[in-house]
């Protein structure tokens, strides 16, 4: 096991889920040409104590120099590797509605190492279309496909009452890790990684908020 390998183990996934932040800030800061970034900026900028932003950053062996900070171009390809960034990860999506049609035309995603290969849907009418110059197929070619393209990755698009069972399906095919986008909490093998993301659960977040600070107003 590589030295990535057992960081990846033992960083904490609140950690995890801010480095992204850290690279995306540190790439914007590259194409302003800057060659250095302090923690104490970082934080700034994104609303964190500065001592957390060098506790995470220590955490994936990045360090800074004493009142000069982190070297940005150091910085990125350090989070990139460490992250899987700099990897090509080829993923399918199941569900092409609006959102899962939205995700195949983001190109953003494949700067990030997720490449979207093809789309499945169970409307026959949609086998055989592009979007975003990636092919749709039906749901019937999905295990073929999957095995062909030994694709690990799923995005699942569906209809909330057709989540478990195009997970299960997904899961058939040898997909191994699946991306989940409907607010529906799927049942899964304890070796397939799930990682939940309901845009309605944050929906429901922003709503409560706003609704408790108009009553404190």
């Amino acid at each position: 096991m590589g030295e990535q390998s057992i960081l990846r183990e033992r960083i904490p996934e609140p950690a995890l889920r801010r480095l992204p932040w850290y690279l995306a800030y540190a790439k914007l800061a590259q194409r302003n040409g800057e060659l250095s970034l302090s923690s104490t900026r970082i934080a700034k900028a994104l609303a964190i104590e500065s001592s957390q932003v060098a506790k995470d950053l220590s955490a994936v062996n990045v360090s800074g120099k004493t009142r000069v900070g982190y070297d940005v171009g150091t910085l990125i390809e350090v989070l990139e590797f460490f992250l899987g960034f700099g990897d090509v990860h080829n993923a399918f999506v199941c569900g092409v509605g609006n959102l899962g049609a939205s995700l195949i035309q983001d190109n953003g995603l494949r700067n990030y190492g997720l490449n979207i290969i093809a789309g499945f849907d169970v409307k026959y009418e949609m086998e055989g279309m592009r979007i975003n110059q990636i092919p749709i197929h039906h749901m019937d070619r999905f295990a073929e496909l999957c095995r062909k393209t030994r694709t690990e990755i799923g995005i699942l698009t569906v209809p909330v009452e057709s989540a478990q069972t195009t997970a299960e399906l997904m899961i058939e095919g040898g997909i191994r890790a699946i991306w989940n986008f409907t607010p529906f909490r799927i049942c899964v093998p304890e070796d397939i990684i799930v990682q939940n993301t309901s845009i309605y659960s944050h929906l429901a977040l922003i709503f409560n908020r706003l609704s408790l600070a108009n009553k404190r107003e």
